[in-house]
């Protein structure tokens, strides 16, 4: 079987149009159409319905689509595991983080990375947890950094760090009278919350369902930005995770920061990549360089 064929198959499928896929893979379109036609006369099944202006797989053609993209991932693997089989920190590894990490994590550790890994680039998609766990299973990613719980089917990971949560509220609200927040001073408070995808709304979520508060129903941020400003705008409080409030993220005016009290809420960040990968034994060394200074997550 042609493996490039799959490979223009499995563009199709994504694209959804035969010229768009055929640019992607630097062909034209009657070679991509005449190696897809192949592949049908093959398997001897339609993988495809051709309509003037839609297409669209066929039942067996969206399995067999499924199936071809891990046949492809694991091609690329053997590709991976012959070309670092010398020195796994060498290349380029793909690494998904998410967008309540990217931007806070980032500036501390990558430059670690680059002190113990010369030899090393990174190739950084920040995305939404689901996104990242689908590029990973797709073979698009070498491994993701992800906040726990996630499903582990087919996967490994290295636990990085605990991230406490900090109170954010506009200068003037009641509660900055006190050193430290407890749960139940949150009884009947509505907090800003981000929109559906973002795995800091969950586990905000579980603090308000523990601590009897709720969600702001006509509001949803797209980012850990908009909700500082929306904050600072006195239109409510949220939950910020310490990272986001520590250098080199500049202060925001009216907005006041307060612990919680111990047992403080917090999120489990992971190294996860897939268990048959053949990085596994680099992945878990590059771990320790993705932990940050620990005193970056203590609460100001």
């Amino acid at each position: 079987m042609n493996l490039r064929a799959l490979g223009y198959f499995t563009k199709l499928a994504e694209l959804k149009h035969f010229s768009k896929a055929a640019d992607a893979c630097f062909v034209s379109q009657p070679t991509l159409s005449t190696q897809i036609r192949k592949l049908e006369e093959e398997l001897g099944v339609s993988l495809v319905e051709r309509a003037p202006r839609k297409v669209m797989l066929t039942p067996v053609g969206e399995d067999i689509a499924h199936r071809a993209r891990h046949v492809l991932r694991d091609i690329e693997q053997l590709k991976t595991a012959a070309r670092r089989s010398k020195n796994p920190a060498t290349g380029t590894l793909k690494l998904g983080i998410f967008p309540t990490l990217a931007p806070y994590l980032l500036p501390h550790v990558i430059p670690v990375i680059r002190d113990r890994y010369p030899d090393l680039g990174l190739q950084l998609a920040e995305e939404k947890t689901e996104d990242i766990l689908t590029m990973l299973d797709q073979g698009r990613l070498d491994a993701g950094l992800l906040a726990l719980p996630v499903d582990e089917h087919g996967l490994d990971m290295e636990i990085l760090f605990e991230e406490p949560f900090m109170m954010a509220m506009p200068s003037s609200h009641p509660l900055t009278d006190k050193d430290a927040i407890s749960l139940a001073d949150l009884e009947g408070e509505e907090l800003l919350l981000l929109e559906e995808g973002h795995c800091l709304r969950q586990h905000a979520l579980a603090v308000c369902e523990l601590a009897g508060s709720h969600e702001r129903l006509d509001f949803h941020a797209t980012s850990m930005e908009t909700l500082r400003q929306m904050v600072a705008a006195n239109t409510g409080v949220t939950l910020m995770p310490v990272l986001s409030v520590k250098p080199p993220v500049p202060t925001t005016g009216n907005i006041a920061l307060r612990r919680f009290e111990s047992p403080a809420p917090n999120r489990t960040i992971a190294l996860v990549w897939r268990n048959s990968s053949p990085l596994c034994r680099f992945l878990r060394k590059l771990a320790s360089s993705l932990i940050p200074d620990p005193a970056l997550l203590l609460e100001p």
